[in-house]
């Protein structure tokens, strides 16, 4: 049986797959990205991974998809200067992979390839007009225009999670303050209210979530500001791009529950000029496999 190998690249873990054409994840194996290890490793164990998933399913691949962080360049498949892959700048995903396995290799940006995934097989099927929108770490997203992805010049991924919400906002490792990413992201959270109530225990984004369902005050109102910042990103791109479904994905939607009223409120207050109503606004639907699935939808697109 044939099936796409998948990688779903992180800054802890690299994950492999075998996952078929309609994007039933056969196996998975996991491994410590490691990325001060260098390139050359990352890309022998992934490659290890790959074949024993191979061994253990009986599946050929007809190829291969990655799923990485950007800055890289999808066509080529170099990775480029990300914060999270230190020393893996210049690295040539496909080289790596087309060499050991002697296959086509498709590389995307992780959240482009998600928005791939869930417009084809999950939250969004049927939906012309997503946009994939995941909060955890960091904020990214994948816009889908028309039933194809969109890119920016030379295949740029728009950097969503950087618009500026206010300018007197907390400072940002890409130099602006006030960005989406320093508002609304788990880290965020975590810093406001580590401002508010020093706690040298180890606070998580989790942890607050749990606080707050338990009645402490304090983490009711990060949860209140984290669902604020939530909708004021939303409802821009609502307002620009006026899509058919916006699904929410990453670590921090675990405790959606808690957000999206919140959320919402925002963006029927702000969204008065495009028809608000028509944007169906729901969670992603694949779960831990979102990057596994995104990764081999993103070699499918490539070769329809």
């Amino acid at each position: 049986m044939k099936t796409i190998g998948a990688v779903d690249i992180g800054g802890t873990k690299i994950a492999a797959g075998a996952v078929t054409v309609d994007g039933t994840v056969l196996g998975r194996l996991e491994c410590p990205t490691a990325p001060r290890d260098g390139f050359p490793a990352a890309m022998r164990r992934t490659a290890e991974m790959l074949r024993e998933l191979g061994r253990s399913t009986g599946a050929g691949y007809a190829g291969i998809g990655v799923a990485c962080p950007g800055p890289l360049d999808p066509f080529a498949g170099i990775v480029g200067d990300v914060g999270t892959l230190p020393g893996w700048q210049g690295g040539n995903l496909v080289e790596a992979l087309e060499g050991a396995f002697g296959v086509s290799v498709v590389v995307e940006n992780d959240a482009d390839a998600a928005a791939l995934a869930e417009a084809n097989w999950g939250a969004a099927r049927g939906s012309s007009r997503f946009i994939y929108v995941t909060i955890s770490t960091g904020i990214g997203a994948g816009i889908i225009l028309s039933g194809e992805l969109y890119r920016g010049v030379d295949g740029a991924h728009p950097e969503i999670g950087h618009m500026v919400l206010d300018f007197s906002g907390p400072l940002c490792y890409c130099h602006a303050r006030g960005c989406w990413e320093c508002l609304a992201s788990g880290p965020a959270m975590v810093a406001w209210m580590r401002e508010q109530r020093p706690d040298p225990c180890g606070l998580t984004a989790s942890r607050i979530c749990d606080l707050a369902r338990n009645g402490d005050e304090l983490a009711r109102r990060a949860v209140d500001r984290e669902g604020y910042y939530i909708g004021l990103g939303l409802a821009n791109l609502i307002t620009i791009f006026t899509p058919d479904a916006i699904a929410l994905g990453g670590g921090l939607m675990k405790s959606a529950d808690l957000f999206l009223d919140r959320a919402r409120q925002v963006i029927r207050e702000i969204c008065t000029q495009v028809p608000v109503e028509k944007t169906h606004l729901t969670l992603a639907s694949l779960g831990p496999d979102t990057g596994l699935a995104g990764a081999a939808r993103a070699w499918i697109h490539r070769h329809q």
